[in-house]
């Protein structure tokens, strides 16, 4: 993982599995926002062995990108791997959005985030490691659900639903500041 400063500057990299931690430094992670030709969203449960918010319902999926690889490059790598899928038109749409949360195990997530749509043509075929269950949804049912009940959605889905577009939103990136849950 590529760990950076707060204006997104590279630090350094470390292993994932040493960096989610109760003491997480900031890194580089990205979240993407699959939609197909009838304009529906893929929402995704993570699965029950995820170290960080295990069987919580998110956006498509998520990811850190690798030294020296894109946005680009990282979403479609990671597509591949937990869906078993090809993303067609990756755009950004926050690309300063940011956050720290901090899972009920203690665990903290704290990432300079771009956020990204992406088009998906089909259905995915998730890898179990990372997806337990999905569903398209039409984007006024997801934001409904966001604001009804935000505790079942991964605290990152939460900040950027009323931020995106997509949504409804300004297109705005929020972000958390330093040291808040």
């Amino acid at each position: 993982m590529v760990l950076v400063a707060p204006d997104g500057r590279p630090l350094g990299t470390a292993l994932k599995s040493a960096v989610h931690t109760a003491h997480t430094p900031l890194h580089r992670g990205f979240s993407c926002h699959l939609t197909n030709p009838l304009g529906q969203v893929l929402v995704t449960r993570r699965s029950l062995t995820k170290r960080t918010w295990p069987g919580v319902w998110t956006n498509s999926f998520c990811g850190h990108p690798a030294p020296g690889e894109s946005l680009e490059e990282a979403v479609v790598r990671h597509a591949r791997h937990e869906l078993t899928i090809e993303v067609t038109d990756v755009t950004p749409v926050l690309p300063d959005f940011s956050y720290r949360a901090v899972d009920a195990s203690g665990v903290v997530e704290h990432e300079i985030c771009p956020v990204v749509t992406a088009a998906l043509d089909g259905d995915p075929v998730p890898n179990p490691d990372e997806v337990l269950d999905w569903r398209w949804t039409s984007t006024d049912r997801l934001r409904a659900a966001v604001d009804a009940a935000p505790w079942a959605f991964s605290p990152w889905l939460v900040l950027q639903v009323p931020a995106m577009a997509l949504y409804g939103g300004a297109g705005e990136s929020p972000h958390t500041p330093e040291g808040s849950p």
